[in-house]
């Protein structure tokens, strides 16, 4: 079996029992496990495999016993140890992230064991590797927490930092619009570097950098989890945003006030009727053509 083929499976830990016998059999196998029982003490961030090539490359010049017989395999070792060292540094600081699509919803498990729901339009990045030290998370869109019990981290937008506390909660960062709901457990959302302590029921919500008021919440959960989105005296624009991106059309308007106030809800699961719960409390009319919809006032 080739050489290079058998180092990558022993890597990975992927060797069957032939080709472990084949392993074994190599040349320099024993300089291949020390090599590994070697890297299990490194810390990648302090290594520098240019320079400890280059101490290797030294070493061998000075050396005045240096032959051909172990120069070309103590040199494939040392290629082997600055990829492997590199792949380390490289496997252990690079960031998971997970993105939705329109018309798409996803639910993801962190590293403490917690889940995240992600709605429609969104994104989320965290490290696994680094999430003993390095709690945080960064959302783009909006995402539904339901926390471990005795975890704690951070939720990090453009508009605001959520800090958890255990508990359950939704989180909403879209274009000038920022809404924190707790649903069970404490939260702390820091705006303008101050936090602001959220209990079950209680609302945080920022439109156009301005804070509005909102009445407690009842429901236990949000209701994008169920595919509806609900509205409670909020401006048209953004039921006209979540609609978008719930069923992926453009939608223009023709004489409506994107500001006037809205209260009401649809479905993701009918886009007919989801048009109807839309326009007909504002007594708008509608036309559709592919994924281009044109809403006016009567």
């Amino acid at each position: 079996m080739e050489r290079e083929f058998l180092i990558s499976k022993w890597l990975n830990n992927d060797l069957n029992d032939q080709e472990l016998q084949a392993f074994k059999n190599l040349e320099d196998y024993d300089d291949l496990v020390k090599l590994d029982s070697s890297l299990q003490a490194f810390k990648a961030p302090e290594y520098d495999a240019t320079k400890e090539l280059k101490s290797v490359l030294s070493t061998i010049k000075s050396s005045k016993k240096q032959t051909t017989h172990w120069i070309k395999p103590f040199m494939r070792v040392a290629a082997i140890l600055a990829i492997c060292f590199s792949l380390y540094y490289y496997t252990t600081t690079i960031d998971t992230t997970i993105t939705t699509e329109m018309a798409q919803k996803t639910t993801v498990d962190l590293p403490d064991a917690s889940s995240v729901a992600l709605n429609a339009k969104s994104v989320l990045v965290f490290n696994k590797n680094s999430w003993k030290n390095n709690r945080e998370v960064e959302l783009q869109g909006e995402a539904f927490f339901k926390v471990a019990k005795g975890s704690s981290f951070n939720v990090i937008t453009e508009t605001g930092t959520v800090k958890v506390y255990g508990t359950q909660f939704n989180v909403k960062q879209r274009d000038n619009y920022f809404e924190v709901i707790c649903y069970e457990g404490l939260v702390g959302v820091t705006f303008n570097s101050q936090e602001t302590k959220l209990k079950p029921g209680d609302s945080f919500l920022i439109i156009d950098g301005k804070m509005i008021a909102k009445e407690k919440e009842n429901s236990l959960t949000p209701s994008w989890l169920n595919n509806e989105s609900q509205f409670k005296s909020l401006p048209y624009k953004q039921v006209v945003e979540e609609f978008e991106r719930q069923y992926n059309v453009n939608i223009t308007l023709i004489g409506v006030d994107s500001e006037e106030l809205f209260t009401g809800n649809f479905t993701h699961d009918s886009i007919e009727v989801a048009i109807k719960s839309i326009t007909l409390p504002l007594h708008l009319t509608y036309s559709q053509s592919n994924d281009a919809i044109i809403l006016k006032r009567e």
